[in-house]
């Protein structure tokens, strides 16, 4: 047999071999790291060297820093040299000092340039190039006091920039000598850059010394320009190319605006085609650096820049000529004219940017256009407050008022307009973007026909007639089948019909007939276009929409009062009830019971004021409500049929003066509880507070109140009886909700009798009793605390015993 010893001794034995178990573990991981020191051995950590402080800035900076401050300070002497200390050496030694000095400056950098140091040459030559102006002073002073300063400066920078570039070619050509390596190959870095400089100034100084007019200057910052933009496209200097593409925008740039400002101000055609001249010069210029630009986007930008001078050049001849309302369809023309590179063989970037400058100025002519379209369009909604007033004498005083007047010079908005139509028609024949662009065509021609009317001051009768033929004309476009997937959407043309509908219907409420034919002829119309299927979500609302307003406008014209317009209002939404039940689930079925839900508003609008018809608005909406609840997919419309059946009984109540809250409650009460059974009979696991709890508070929640407020005892006692058959209701079935609801209201009401009597007792009580009792109350509550807290405490003590 096994011998088991007692606890304690077994647990001795375990502590035991456990010590010797650590004991033995350590030793064995003390031998393990002397192995893996033997076999491994870790070197010897390298000392770690002084930290090498690096310098802040690079020798060649040093360098190039040191030779500039030195130019400076050298050139700075000169100057000095020359202004100050000038009259201590007489004619021949100031020439002969001031010329030897230049001489050897620029002879320097040669000698320099051979040995390999350029940053030196460099610093040499800029003093060299500033002893040469200095020599030009100097020259002036002495030999030439009298000549014209401007004229005399003129001729200096020419010669410096010529001389300057000359020198600057001639050190470019100088070699290293054999066996020293040049930091720098190739020319001198600052002669042929300040050449080009230089040489922006003379033909700007000489028109300024020879007086010259507007027109020479500008011909003068353009001559100059032209000669940058050339010299920036052919040179292969960085640097030169950066001078002169500075000078070619900013010159160009200001001589671009004087020319065009000359246009502008022109008193004549005289002037404006001197300045029309100095603007294609212009444009010249920029469509030639277009032409040899080396990207294709810088390019295509340049020849924009070129169009839009081309067009503001050649339109400001006929705009100093013509009237005011001519300056917008000149420039037009001339954007059109443009448009003909299109089949020339220029380079892509060019032909691109003048197409582009084309459709900048159709752009701005349709904005231009855009005021006289606004008032044509919205002009007619100030009609709505002066119905029937009598029709104007024109179109233009049917949209205007006094404070939407007609736009100022748009005579020619609706030649601008078909221009711009015509020009997208034609030019994107074959492109990409044929479809957008006949849809644009499209919108601009409808504007076009919108504002001829008013532009030409038609007779109303004409302009109203006009309006509806576009709007008849845009129905049957839309109508017609489109077998070229280019054209223009039917939906956009609708679209178009619907707006240009909209601003007829509100033109023709100048007078009685006008209001009643167009109304009529826009329903009749929008209707036929419902027919077409993929019309019918936008068409058919809007035939519904037209005629709701034609049937208020019939009310009117009987001199039938608003509630009474109502009910003609309600054959709006039967008829959209029966077409939506008759269409299914076309998607057109939405839109029509929306637009037909928004003229039953209407119609409890319109009969608010008249509390017996707008109960009987009310119910024949809940009528045509029901009637579309018995359709399977819009069965929750019931809820809205049976909403509107009780505002209609509840509106008629009122207007009997009914007071009493039963009355008002119970043709809620009913119908909700007998939902409540079909709901429980068809699923017996719906809650009796779902199926009956909304139908019982509903009334005996305001019965009770109103009880508490009653004197009399015929309310307290039938709330009581009708509180006591719910409740016995609800014992009788196991239903909580009539059980809980019923007990509570006949508790309340019973307190409700019996508060008289309590009063009168409590009355009678002295006044120790009420703290007395309050005091017991809270003793046995104590107590109660108490015991559960020491049972709590002996079912713990009875778990903890439990193995």
């Amino acid at each position: 047999m096994t011998h088991i010893p007692p606890p304690a001794e077994e647990l001795r034995y375990l502590d035991t071999e456990l010590r010797q178990l650590d004991a033995r573990r350590a030793q064995l991981l003390a031998r393990r790291a002397w192995l893996i020191q033997a076999l491994y051995p870790v070197p010897a950590p390298r000392p770690v060297a002084a930290a090498v402080r690096r310098p802040e800035t690079t020798a060649p900076s040093v360098q190039n820093v040191l030779l500039i401050l030195g130019g400076v300070l050298l050139t700075i002497a000169a100057i000095a040299f020359t202004l100050v200390s000038w009259g201590h050496l007489g004619i021949t030694g100031r020439s002969l000092v001031l010329g030897a000095v230049t001489v050897a400056a620029l002879g320097a950098p040669v000698p320099l340039l051979r040995r390999g140091l350029a940053s030196t040459a460099e610093a040499v030559a800029g003093l060299g190039l500033a002893l040469t102006v200095l020599d030009a002073y100097a020259l002036y002073e002495v030999a030439l006091p009298d000549t014209d300063g401007l004229g005399y400066a003129a001729v200096a920078s020419a010669v410096l920039a010529v001389g300057w570039a000359a020198y600057g070619l001639t050190l470019g050509a100088s070699r290293p000598a054999p066996g020293v390596r040049a930091h720098r190959p190739g020319p001198l870095r600052l002669p042929l850059p300040l050449a080009t400089g230089t040489a922006q100034l003379p033909l700007l100084l000489w028109a300024g010394a020879a007086d010259a007019g507007a027109h020479t200057v500008t011909a003068a910052l353009l001559l100059t320009a032209a000669f940058d933009a050339a010299l920036a496209l052919r040179t292969p200097m960085r640097s030169v190319r950066v001078v002169a593409s500075v000078g070619a925008y900013g010159l160009g740039g200001w001589g671009t605006f004087a020319a065009g400002w000359l246009s502008w101000t022109a008193s004549g055609p005289s002037a404006a085609a001197r300045a029309a001249a100095l603007l294609l010069f212009a444009a010249a210029i920029a469509l030639t650096a277009a032409w040899r630009a080396p990207v294709p986007h810088v390019g295509t930008g340049i020849a924009l820049t070129g169009g839009l001078i081309t067009v503001a050049g050649i339109g400001g001849i006929p705009r100093s000529a013509l009237p005011e309302a001519w300056t917008v369809p000149g420039y037009l023309v001339c954007s059109v004219a443009l448009l003909a590179v299109l089949g020339t063989r220029f380079p892509g970037p060019v032909r691109h940017g003048l197409a582009q400058a084309s459709a900048c100025v159709q752009a701005v002519a349709v904005l231009w256009a855009l005021p006289s379209v606004a008032v044509a369009l919205l002009g007619p909604l100030d009609r709505a407050q002066r119905a029937w007033t009598g029709a104007p004498a024109t179109a233009r005083d049917a949209v205007t008022t006094a404070n939407l007047p007609w736009p100022p010079n748009t005579a020619t908005a609706p030649l601008v307009l078909g221009l711009v139509a015509g020009v997208l028609v034609v030019a994107t024949r074959g492109t990409t973007w044929r479809s957008p662009a006949l849809t644009g065509a499209l919108t601009v021609a409808w504007a076009t026909a919108l504002v001829i009317p008013a532009t030409f001051e038609l007779p109303y009768a004409a302009g109203l007639s006009a309006q509806l033929l576009l709007t008849v004309t845009l129905v049957a476009y839309a109508l017609r089948p489109s077998r070229v997937p280019t054209l223009p959407a039917p939906l956009v043309v609708l679209c178009l019909s619907l707006l240009t509908s909209l601003s007829l219907a509100f033109l023709a409420l100048a007078s009685e007939p006008a209001t009643l034919g167009v109304l009529a002829a826009l329903t009749v119309l929008f209707a036929a276009a419902a027919l077409r299927p993929h019309l019918g979500p936008i068409a058919a609302p809007a035939s519904l929409v037209h005629a709701t307003a034609f049937l208020c406008a019939v009310g009117a014209s009987l001199d039938r009062q608003p509630q009474q317009t109502a009910l003609l209002v309600l054959l709006v939404p039967v008829t959209a009830a029966l077409l939506a039940a008759r269409l299914g689930t076309s998607p057109t079925t939405v839109s029509m019971e929306v637009t037909g839900a928004t003229a039953a508003l209407l119609a409890v609008g319109l009969a608010v004021t008249d509390p017996p018809m707008l109960a009987l608005v009310l119910a024949l909406c809940g009528v045509i409500a029901a009637g579309t609840a018995v359709r399977v997919d819009r069965r929750p419309v019931g809820y809205a049929a049976a909403a509107l059946f009780v505002l209609a009984a509840w509106v008629r109540l009122a207007s009997w003066d009914v007071g009493s809250p039963e009355a008002y409650t119970l043709p809620v009460t009913v119908p909700a509880l007998l939902v409540g059974l079909l709901r429980r009979r068809e699923d017996n696991r719906v809650s009796s507070w779902t199926a009956y709890g909304p139908g019982i508070s509903v009334t005996l929640v305001p019965s009770l109140l109103a009880a508490w407020g009653d004197a009399h005892w015929t309310r307290p006692l039938l709330l009581g009886v009708a509180a006591l058959a719910v409740t016995l209701a609800g014992a009788r079935h196991r239903l909580q909700a009539p059980l809980v609801l019923g007990g509570t209201v006949l508790v309340l009401d019973a307190l409700h009798e019996l508060a008289p009597y309590i009063a009168q007792v409590a009355e009678a009580l002295p006044r120790w009793a009420p703290p007395a009792l309050a005091g017991l109350l809270l003793l046995a509550l104590g107590a109660t605390y108490e015991r559960r807290i020491r049972d709590a405490r002996r079912v713990r003590e009875v778990l903890g015993r439990m193995r």
